[in-house]
Protein backbone atom coordinates (compact mmCIF):
# COMPACT_ATOMS: atom_id res chain seq x y z
CA UNK A 1 0.00 0.00 0.00
CA UNK A 2 2.92 2.38 0.60
CA UNK A 3 3.79 1.98 -3.09
CA UNK A 4 0.18 2.79 -4.01
CA UNK A 5 0.09 5.94 -1.87
CA UNK A 6 3.28 7.13 -3.57
CA UNK A 7 1.21 7.47 -6.74
CA UNK A 8 -0.36 10.55 -5.16
CA UNK A 9 2.95 12.35 -5.56
CA UNK A 10 3.23 11.64 -9.29
CA UNK A 11 1.93 13.78 -12.14
CA UNK A 12 0.79 10.68 -14.04
CA UNK A 13 -1.79 10.08 -11.28
CA UNK A 14 -2.32 13.08 -8.96
CA UNK A 15 -4.14 15.44 -11.40
CA UNK A 16 -6.57 12.66 -12.39
CA UNK A 17 -7.11 11.80 -8.73
CA UNK A 18 -7.74 15.48 -7.87
CA UNK A 19 -10.12 15.93 -10.81
CA UNK A 20 -12.13 12.85 -9.86
CA UNK A 21 -12.07 13.85 -6.18
CA UNK A 22 -13.41 17.35 -6.87
CA UNK A 23 -16.04 16.02 -9.28
CA UNK A 24 -17.34 13.47 -6.76
CA UNK A 25 -17.26 16.12 -4.01
CA UNK A 26 -19.30 18.52 -6.12
CA UNK A 27 -21.78 15.87 -7.26
CA UNK A 28 -22.58 14.98 -3.68
CA UNK A 29 -22.50 18.51 -2.33
CA UNK A 30 -25.16 19.42 -4.90
CA UNK A 31 -27.19 16.23 -4.52
CA UNK A 32 -27.26 16.39 -0.72
CA UNK A 33 -28.11 20.10 -0.70
CA UNK A 34 -30.90 19.37 -3.17
CA UNK A 35 -32.31 16.39 -1.25
CA UNK A 36 -32.19 18.21 2.10
CA UNK A 37 -33.86 21.28 0.58
CA UNK A 38 -36.63 19.24 -1.04
CA UNK A 39 -37.14 16.75 1.82
CA UNK A 40 -37.02 19.17 4.72
CA UNK A 41 -38.14 22.49 3.22
CA UNK A 42 -40.37 21.89 0.18
CA UNK A 43 -42.16 18.51 0.51
CA UNK A 44 -43.95 17.42 3.68
CA UNK A 45 -45.34 13.99 2.72
CA UNK A 46 -43.38 10.73 3.39
CA UNK A 47 -44.51 9.03 0.15
CA UNK A 48 -43.72 12.11 -1.95
CA UNK A 49 -40.30 12.37 -0.29
CA UNK A 50 -39.47 8.71 -0.97
CA UNK A 51 -40.70 9.01 -4.56
CA UNK A 52 -38.69 12.21 -5.11
CA UNK A 53 -35.53 10.45 -3.91
CA UNK A 54 -36.22 7.55 -6.28
CA UNK A 55 -36.97 9.95 -9.18
CA UNK A 56 -33.80 11.95 -8.54
CA UNK A 57 -31.70 8.77 -8.44
CA UNK A 58 -33.31 7.53 -11.65
CA UNK A 59 -32.74 10.81 -13.52
CA UNK A 60 -29.08 10.89 -12.49
CA UNK A 61 -28.58 7.29 -13.64
CA UNK A 62 -30.55 7.49 -16.92
CA UNK A 63 -27.76 9.17 -18.97
CA UNK A 64 -25.42 6.28 -18.09
CA UNK A 65 -27.90 3.96 -19.76
CA UNK A 66 -28.44 6.11 -22.85
CA UNK A 67 -25.04 7.68 -23.50
CA UNK A 68 -22.36 5.32 -22.19
CA UNK A 69 -21.77 3.78 -25.64
CA UNK A 70 -20.97 7.22 -27.06
CA UNK A 71 -18.77 8.12 -24.09
CA UNK A 72 -16.85 4.85 -24.37
CA UNK A 73 -16.18 5.33 -28.07
CA UNK A 74 -15.00 8.90 -27.48
CA UNK A 75 -12.69 7.89 -24.66
CA UNK A 76 -11.06 5.17 -26.78
CA UNK A 77 -10.70 7.25 -29.96
CA UNK A 78 -9.81 10.72 -28.58
CA UNK A 79 -7.16 12.09 -26.25
CA UNK A 80 -8.61 11.48 -22.79
CA UNK A 81 -6.96 14.56 -21.26
CA UNK A 82 -8.63 16.79 -23.87
CA UNK A 83 -12.00 15.19 -23.14
CA UNK A 84 -11.48 15.80 -19.42
CA UNK A 85 -10.99 19.53 -20.03
CA UNK A 86 -14.17 19.72 -22.13
CA UNK A 87 -16.18 17.77 -19.56
CA UNK A 88 -14.99 19.88 -16.63
CA UNK A 89 -15.84 23.09 -18.51
CA UNK A 90 -19.36 21.72 -18.98
CA UNK A 91 -19.58 21.11 -15.23
CA UNK A 92 -19.26 24.85 -14.59
CA UNK A 93 -22.20 25.58 -16.91
CA UNK A 94 -24.30 22.83 -15.32
CA UNK A 95 -23.65 24.13 -11.83
CA UNK A 96 -24.87 27.59 -12.83
CA UNK A 97 -28.28 25.98 -13.40
CA UNK A 98 -27.97 23.96 -10.19
CA UNK A 99 -27.06 27.04 -8.17
CA UNK A 100 -30.11 28.84 -9.57
CA UNK A 101 -32.29 25.91 -8.50
CA UNK A 102 -30.93 26.03 -4.95
CA UNK A 103 -31.40 29.80 -4.70
CA UNK A 104 -34.91 29.80 -6.17
CA UNK A 105 -36.09 26.56 -4.45
CA UNK A 106 -37.03 25.32 -7.93
CA UNK A 107 -37.48 21.55 -8.17
CA UNK A 108 -37.52 21.60 -12.04
CA UNK A 109 -34.18 23.48 -12.20
CA UNK A 110 -32.68 21.16 -9.60
CA UNK A 111 -33.74 18.07 -11.54
CA UNK A 112 -32.45 19.53 -14.84
CA UNK A 113 -29.05 20.18 -13.26
CA UNK A 114 -29.03 16.73 -11.64
CA UNK A 115 -29.76 15.04 -14.98
CA UNK A 116 -27.04 17.12 -16.65
CA UNK A 117 -24.58 16.05 -13.95
CA UNK A 118 -25.53 12.50 -14.79
CA UNK A 119 -24.51 13.24 -18.40
CA UNK A 120 -21.26 14.79 -17.12
CA UNK A 121 -20.48 11.68 -15.06
CA UNK A 122 -21.41 9.40 -17.95
CA UNK A 123 -18.70 10.92 -20.12
CA UNK A 124 -16.11 11.12 -17.34
CA UNK A 125 -16.65 7.59 -15.99
CA UNK A 126 -14.97 5.54 -18.75
CA UNK A 127 -12.04 7.96 -18.84
CA UNK A 128 -11.14 7.72 -15.15
CA UNK A 129 -10.74 3.94 -15.35
CA UNK A 130 -9.45 3.58 -18.92
CA UNK A 131 -6.69 6.15 -18.42
CA UNK A 132 -5.11 4.15 -15.58
CA UNK A 133 -3.61 1.39 -17.79
CA UNK A 134 -2.10 4.13 -19.97
CA UNK A 135 -0.45 6.01 -17.11
CA UNK A 136 0.31 3.20 -14.61
CA UNK A 137 2.33 -0.01 -14.67
CA UNK A 138 0.36 -3.26 -14.46
CA UNK A 139 1.45 -3.81 -10.85
CA UNK A 140 0.03 -0.41 -9.84
CA UNK A 141 -3.40 -0.66 -11.50
CA UNK A 142 -5.21 -2.33 -8.58
CA UNK A 143 -3.61 0.15 -6.17
CA UNK A 144 -4.49 3.07 -8.43
CA UNK A 145 -8.07 1.83 -8.80
CA UNK A 146 -8.32 1.43 -5.02
CA UNK A 147 -7.03 4.96 -4.46
CA UNK A 148 -9.50 6.38 -7.00
CA UNK A 149 -12.37 4.54 -5.29
CA UNK A 150 -11.20 5.46 -1.79
CA UNK A 151 -10.70 9.10 -2.84
CA UNK A 152 -14.12 9.10 -4.48
CA UNK A 153 -15.84 7.98 -1.30
CA UNK A 154 -13.89 10.37 0.89
CA UNK A 155 -15.04 13.08 -1.53
CA UNK A 156 -18.61 11.75 -1.23
CA UNK A 157 -18.23 11.92 2.55
CA UNK A 158 -17.02 15.52 2.52
CA UNK A 159 -19.49 16.62 -0.16
CA UNK A 160 -22.33 14.98 1.72
CA UNK A 161 -21.38 16.68 4.99
CA UNK A 162 -20.99 20.09 3.37
CA UNK A 163 -24.16 19.72 1.29
CA UNK A 164 -26.15 18.61 4.33
CA UNK A 165 -24.99 21.39 6.60
CA UNK A 166 -24.71 24.44 4.34
CA UNK A 167 -27.80 26.57 3.72
CA UNK A 168 -28.99 26.45 0.13
CA UNK A 169 -27.59 29.90 -0.71
CA UNK A 170 -24.08 28.97 0.48
CA UNK A 171 -24.27 25.58 -1.29
CA UNK A 172 -25.05 27.43 -4.53
CA UNK A 173 -21.82 29.41 -4.27
CA UNK A 174 -19.84 26.33 -3.25
CA UNK A 175 -20.84 24.16 -6.24
CA UNK A 176 -19.70 26.89 -8.64
CA UNK A 177 -16.34 27.28 -6.88
CA UNK A 178 -15.62 23.55 -6.77
CA UNK A 179 -16.52 23.18 -10.47
CA UNK A 180 -13.93 25.86 -11.28
CA UNK A 181 -11.27 24.06 -9.21
CA UNK A 182 -12.10 20.80 -11.01
CA UNK A 183 -11.50 22.50 -14.35
CA UNK A 184 -8.06 23.69 -13.16
CA UNK A 185 -7.11 20.18 -11.95
CA UNK A 186 -8.35 18.62 -15.20
CA UNK A 187 -6.09 20.90 -17.21
CA UNK A 188 -3.06 19.28 -15.53
CA UNK A 189 -3.85 15.66 -16.52
CA UNK A 190 -1.02 14.40 -18.80
CA UNK A 191 -1.88 13.56 -22.43
CA UNK A 192 -3.50 10.17 -22.99
CA UNK A 193 -3.83 9.75 -26.78
CA UNK A 194 -5.82 6.88 -28.28
CA UNK A 195 -4.05 3.56 -28.81
CA UNK A 196 -2.75 2.81 -32.29
CA UNK A 197 -5.52 0.25 -32.84
CA UNK A 198 -8.12 3.03 -32.46
CA UNK A 199 -6.64 5.48 -34.96
CA UNK A 200 -9.18 6.21 -37.68
CA UNK A 201 -12.00 4.26 -36.02
CA UNK A 202 -15.35 5.84 -36.90
CA UNK A 203 -17.87 6.82 -34.24
CA UNK A 204 -21.34 5.29 -34.25
CA UNK A 205 -23.57 8.16 -33.10
CA UNK A 206 -26.76 6.08 -33.09
CA UNK A 207 -27.29 5.79 -29.35
CA UNK A 208 -29.42 2.66 -29.35
CA UNK A 209 -27.49 0.74 -32.01
CA UNK A 210 -24.14 1.66 -30.46
CA UNK A 211 -25.33 0.68 -26.98
CA UNK A 212 -26.68 -2.67 -28.17
CA UNK A 213 -23.52 -3.52 -30.09
CA UNK A 214 -21.25 -2.47 -27.25
CA UNK A 215 -23.06 -4.55 -24.64
CA UNK A 216 -23.37 -7.49 -27.01
CA UNK A 217 -19.69 -7.46 -27.96
CA UNK A 218 -18.57 -7.16 -24.35
CA UNK A 219 -21.00 -9.48 -22.59
CA UNK A 220 -20.34 -12.48 -24.84
CA UNK A 221 -17.00 -12.92 -23.02
CA UNK A 222 -17.91 -15.05 -19.94
CA UNK A 223 -15.43 -13.44 -17.50
CA UNK A 224 -16.54 -9.92 -18.45
CA UNK A 225 -20.20 -10.93 -18.34
CA UNK A 226 -19.87 -12.23 -14.77
CA UNK A 227 -17.84 -9.22 -13.60
CA UNK A 228 -20.29 -6.72 -15.07
CA UNK A 229 -23.35 -8.49 -13.67
CA UNK A 230 -21.72 -8.65 -10.22
CA UNK A 231 -20.89 -4.94 -10.29
CA UNK A 232 -24.40 -4.16 -11.54
CA UNK A 233 -26.06 -5.97 -8.66
CA UNK A 234 -23.83 -4.05 -6.27
CA UNK A 235 -24.78 -0.67 -7.75
CA UNK A 236 -28.44 -1.65 -7.82
CA UNK A 237 -28.12 -2.25 -4.09
CA UNK A 238 -26.24 1.03 -3.68
CA UNK A 239 -28.90 2.98 -5.58
CA UNK A 240 -31.61 1.71 -3.25
CA UNK A 241 -29.59 2.51 -0.13
CA UNK A 242 -28.73 6.02 -1.34
CA UNK A 243 -32.39 6.73 -2.21
CA UNK A 244 -33.54 5.36 1.15
CA UNK A 245 -31.34 7.32 3.51
CA UNK A 246 -33.05 10.77 3.68
CA UNK A 247 -36.68 9.53 3.92
CA UNK A 248 -35.66 6.60 6.15
CA UNK A 249 -33.87 8.90 8.59
CA UNK A 250 -36.75 11.36 8.71
CA UNK A 251 -39.71 8.96 8.83
CA UNK A 252 -38.39 5.72 10.39
CA UNK A 253 -35.93 7.27 12.87
CA UNK A 254 -37.58 10.65 13.44
CA UNK A 255 -34.31 12.49 12.82
CA UNK A 256 -33.31 15.63 10.92
CA UNK A 257 -30.96 16.25 8.01
CA UNK A 258 -27.85 16.19 10.22
CA UNK A 259 -28.49 12.48 10.85
CA UNK A 260 -29.06 11.85 7.13
CA UNK A 261 -25.69 13.54 6.56
CA UNK A 262 -24.11 11.37 9.28
CA UNK A 263 -25.45 8.22 7.58
CA UNK A 264 -23.99 9.21 4.20
CA UNK A 265 -20.71 10.12 5.90
CA UNK A 266 -20.40 6.75 7.66
CA UNK A 267 -21.27 4.96 4.42
CA UNK A 268 -18.60 6.87 2.49
CA UNK A 269 -15.92 6.25 5.14
CA UNK A 270 -16.71 2.55 5.06
CA UNK A 271 -16.42 2.18 1.29
CA UNK A 272 -13.10 4.08 1.39
CA UNK A 273 -11.81 1.72 4.09
CA UNK A 274 -12.96 -1.33 2.13
CA UNK A 275 -11.35 -0.04 -1.06
CA UNK A 276 -7.95 0.23 0.61
CA UNK A 277 -8.30 -2.93 2.73
CA UNK A 278 -9.01 -5.24 -0.21
CA UNK A 279 -5.88 -4.06 -2.01
CA UNK A 280 -3.85 -4.99 1.07
CA UNK A 281 -5.53 -8.40 1.34
CA UNK A 282 -4.96 -9.19 -2.33
CA UNK A 283 -1.37 -7.81 -2.25
CA UNK A 284 -2.08 -5.81 -5.45
CA UNK A 285 -3.21 -8.95 -7.32
CA UNK A 286 -6.37 -8.55 -9.39
CA UNK A 287 -8.68 -11.32 -8.13
CA UNK A 288 -12.32 -11.99 -7.21
CA UNK A 289 -11.56 -14.58 -4.52
CA UNK A 290 -12.94 -12.44 -1.68
CA UNK A 291 -15.99 -11.21 -3.60
CA UNK A 292 -18.56 -13.73 -2.37
CA UNK A 293 -17.52 -13.59 1.28
CA UNK A 294 -17.50 -9.76 1.20
CA UNK A 295 -21.02 -9.38 -0.15
CA UNK A 296 -22.44 -12.11 2.12
CA UNK A 297 -21.12 -10.26 5.16
CA UNK A 298 -22.52 -7.05 3.67
CA UNK A 299 -25.97 -8.73 3.42
CA UNK A 300 -25.80 -9.86 7.06
CA UNK A 301 -25.11 -6.28 8.13
CA UNK A 302 -28.09 -5.14 6.01
CA UNK A 303 -30.35 -7.64 7.82
CA UNK A 304 -29.15 -6.45 11.22
CA UNK A 305 -29.61 -2.84 10.08
CA UNK A 306 -33.22 -3.66 9.15
CA UNK A 307 -33.85 -5.47 12.44
CA UNK A 308 -32.50 -2.54 14.47
CA UNK A 309 -34.58 0.04 12.59
CA UNK A 310 -37.73 -2.12 12.83
CA UNK A 311 -37.62 -1.87 16.61
CA UNK A 312 -36.94 1.86 16.67
CA UNK A 313 -39.21 4.09 18.75
CA UNK A 314 -39.74 7.50 17.13
CA UNK A 315 -39.99 10.33 19.63
CA UNK A 316 -43.07 12.55 19.40
CA UNK A 317 -41.19 15.70 20.38
CA UNK A 318 -40.11 16.44 16.80
CA UNK A 319 -37.11 15.55 14.67
CA UNK A 320 -33.95 14.88 16.66
CA UNK A 321 -30.49 16.12 15.60
CA UNK A 322 -27.31 14.06 15.41
CA UNK A 323 -26.31 14.84 19.02
CA UNK A 324 -29.63 13.51 20.30
CA UNK A 325 -29.52 10.59 17.88
CA UNK A 326 -26.12 9.39 19.08
CA UNK A 327 -27.38 9.53 22.68
CA UNK A 328 -30.17 7.05 21.84
CA UNK A 329 -29.49 3.53 23.11
CA UNK A 330 -29.35 1.66 19.81
CA UNK A 331 -27.79 4.37 17.65
CA UNK A 332 -24.28 2.91 17.97
CA UNK A 333 -25.61 -0.48 16.83
CA UNK A 334 -27.14 1.16 13.76
CA UNK A 335 -23.96 3.03 12.86
CA UNK A 336 -21.80 -0.11 13.22
CA UNK A 337 -24.18 -1.91 10.86
CA UNK A 338 -23.94 0.91 8.36
CA UNK A 339 -20.15 0.91 8.55
CA UNK A 340 -20.08 -2.86 8.03
CA UNK A 341 -22.36 -2.62 4.99
CA UNK A 342 -20.10 -0.05 3.36
CA UNK A 343 -16.71 -1.62 4.22
CA UNK A 344 -17.63 -5.00 2.80
CA UNK A 345 -19.36 -3.36 -0.17
CA UNK A 346 -16.10 -1.59 -1.02
CA UNK A 347 -14.16 -4.84 -0.65
CA UNK A 348 -16.56 -6.49 -3.07
CA UNK A 349 -16.59 -3.98 -5.91
CA UNK A 350 -13.07 -2.53 -6.20
CA UNK A 351 -11.29 -5.67 -7.49
CA UNK A 352 -14.04 -6.11 -10.08
CA UNK A 353 -13.33 -2.68 -11.58
CA UNK A 354 -9.60 -3.47 -11.68
CA UNK A 355 -10.53 -6.75 -13.37
CA UNK A 356 -12.44 -4.92 -16.11
CA UNK A 357 -9.49 -2.69 -17.01
CA UNK A 358 -6.80 -5.38 -16.96
CA UNK A 359 -8.38 -8.28 -18.84
CA UNK A 360 -8.93 -6.45 -22.15
CA UNK A 361 -6.57 -4.64 -24.53
CA UNK A 362 -5.82 -1.01 -23.68
CA UNK A 363 -7.58 -0.02 -26.89
CA UNK A 364 -10.80 -1.55 -25.50
CA UNK A 365 -10.75 -0.43 -21.87
CA UNK A 366 -13.00 2.63 -22.17
CA UNK A 367 -15.60 0.74 -24.20
CA UNK A 368 -15.52 -2.10 -21.66
CA UNK A 369 -16.09 0.33 -18.80
CA UNK A 370 -18.84 2.01 -20.86
CA UNK A 371 -20.57 -1.35 -21.45
CA UNK A 372 -20.34 -1.96 -17.71
CA UNK A 373 -21.90 1.47 -17.07
CA UNK A 374 -24.81 0.72 -19.41
CA UNK A 375 -25.64 -2.50 -17.61
CA UNK A 376 -25.01 -0.92 -14.19
CA UNK A 377 -27.35 1.95 -14.96
CA UNK A 378 -30.05 -0.42 -16.20
CA UNK A 379 -29.87 -2.31 -12.91
CA UNK A 380 -29.88 0.95 -10.91
CA UNK A 381 -32.88 2.36 -12.78
CA UNK A 382 -34.77 -0.91 -12.25
CA UNK A 383 -33.78 -0.89 -8.58
CA UNK A 384 -35.04 2.66 -8.02
CA UNK A 385 -38.27 1.86 -9.90
CA UNK A 386 -38.79 -1.20 -7.71
CA UNK A 387 -38.17 0.97 -4.64
CA UNK A 388 -40.75 3.49 -5.88
CA UNK A 389 -43.30 0.73 -6.56
CA UNK A 390 -42.74 -0.86 -3.15
CA UNK A 391 -43.19 2.42 -1.26
CA UNK A 392 -46.24 3.37 -3.37
CA UNK A 393 -47.74 -0.05 -2.59
CA UNK A 394 -47.47 0.72 1.11
CA UNK A 395 -44.25 -1.13 1.99
CA UNK A 396 -42.42 0.87 4.63
CA UNK A 397 -39.08 2.30 3.61
CA UNK A 398 -37.32 0.22 6.29
CA UNK A 399 -38.85 -3.06 5.05
CA UNK A 400 -37.44 -2.46 1.56
CA UNK A 401 -34.07 -3.26 3.16
CA UNK A 402 -35.09 -6.93 2.96
CA UNK A 403 -35.01 -6.61 -0.84
CA UNK A 404 -31.44 -5.29 -0.52
CA UNK A 405 -30.39 -8.24 1.65
CA UNK A 406 -31.82 -10.73 -0.87
CA UNK A 407 -29.93 -8.99 -3.69
CA UNK A 408 -26.68 -9.49 -1.74
CA UNK A 409 -27.19 -13.26 -1.96
CA UNK A 410 -27.48 -13.08 -5.74
CA UNK A 411 -24.34 -10.93 -5.90
CA UNK A 412 -22.47 -13.49 -3.78
CA UNK A 413 -23.40 -16.31 -6.15
CA UNK A 414 -22.23 -14.29 -9.16
CA UNK A 415 -18.98 -13.34 -7.39
CA UNK A 416 -18.30 -17.01 -6.66
CA UNK A 417 -18.90 -17.97 -10.29
CA UNK A 418 -16.48 -15.25 -11.41
CA UNK A 419 -13.84 -16.44 -8.95
CA UNK A 420 -14.12 -20.05 -10.17
CA UNK A 421 -13.98 -18.88 -13.78
CA UNK A 422 -10.94 -16.60 -13.55
CA UNK A 423 -8.79 -17.19 -10.45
Amino acid sequence: MQTSFRLLGQRRFLPLFATQFLGAFNDNLFKMAMVVLVTYKILQDPTQEANFSALASGLFILPFFLLSAISGQLADTRDKSLLIRIIKTAEILIMIVGAAGLLLHSIPLLLIALTAMGVHSTFFGPIKYAILPQHLDMKHILGGTGLVEAGTYIAILLGTIVGGLLPASSAAIAVLGVAALGRIAGHMVPPAPPEVDNHGVKMDWNVFRASWRLVRDTMHTPRLFMAIIAISFFWGIGAILAAQFPPLVKNALGADQSVATLFMAIFSIGVAIGSVAINRLLKEEVSARYASASVIVMGLFVLDFWWTISGWQVLETGLINWHQFIAVNRADHLLVDLLGISIFGGMFVVPLYAFLTTTVAKSETAKTVAANNIVNSGFMVIATLVLGLLTTAGITIEDTLLFVAFSCLISAWIGWKLHKLCD
